[in-house]
């Protein structure tokens, strides 16, 4: 494999008993790229996110992530990822900065408690860092969650729909964040709803609809939201 590539899926597929979630899913990505799945609720975009995670194992296929194979060398790839599902994994009796160092130690992060003022700092939770995160909104959960997964650095960001609670002044928080972590040459994988958002900031962009990749694109400027809207609705449909 070459060493450009960082995710390479070949045949990839997950049967839930009688249900597929993912049906012949072929992808290669390369490093500092971001790639955007859109589809449908139950279309296999968290599944497909579980397993790059190394959460989930396929049923079948072979998964490939900066070199290692995700079912046998699992261990050897889960310090390189950054993964934001659908639970924060925060503790509410921690204040926002006790859970950013909680997390540090256990990664192994030099300077956690720098990193984590910084990170907040990045997400706007400076004044909020001696809080305790079971008084915070959603939103602002999401931000801290945020800061949580990209604590140790990771090479491969893999965001479940990120944009989850924010209201405006955090999307464009995270949008300059993500424009931040490419410019330093990181992998990003999300997957949203929101099209307008997911179309601008990746590079480039799938569509899943019934555990399968109907529609690829490698170069998401080229398309305008009006164009995608149109795509995305025929596809799904």
């Amino acid at each position: 494999m070459s060493g450009d590539m960082m995710v390479r899926l070949q045949g990839v597929t997950k049967r839930y008993a009688h249900v597929w979630a993912l049906r012949g899913v072929d992808l290669e990505l390369r490093r500092g790229r971001c790639l955007g799945i859109f589809g449908a609720n139950g279309a296999g975009k968290t599944t497909l996110l579980n397993i790059l995670a190394t959460l989930t194992r396929p049923s079948s296929g072979q998964v490939t992530i900066a070199g290692y194979d995700a079912v046998r060398e699992a261990e050897k790839i889960r310090p390189r990822l950054g993964v934001l599902g659908h639970r924060t994994y925060l503790y509410g009796d921690l204040t926002a900065s006790e859970n950013l160092q909680f997390y540090g130690r256990l990664f192994g992060v030099p300077n956690g408690h720098r990193r984590s003022r910084e990170l907040l700092h990045s997400v706007g939770l400076d004044s909020d860092s001696q809080q305790r995160v079971r008084t915070f909104s959603r939103g602002m959960q999401q931000r801290l969650a945020i800061a949580r997964v990209l604590l140790h650095e990771p090479e491969l960001l893999l965001l479940d729909e990120p944009y989850t609670g924010l209201d405006q002044h955090a999307v464009s928080r995270l949008q300059s964040l993500l424009d931040d972590l490419q410019a330093d040459e990181k992998t990003i994988i999300l997957s949203t709803h929101d099209l307008a958002r997911g179309l601008a900031v990746c590079d480039e962009i799938l569509i899943q609809s019934r555990g399968k990749i109907v529609y690829y694109h490698e170069t998401a400027s080229d398309l305008d939201i009006a164009g995608f809207e149109q795509l995305y609705a025929a596809h799904v449909q």
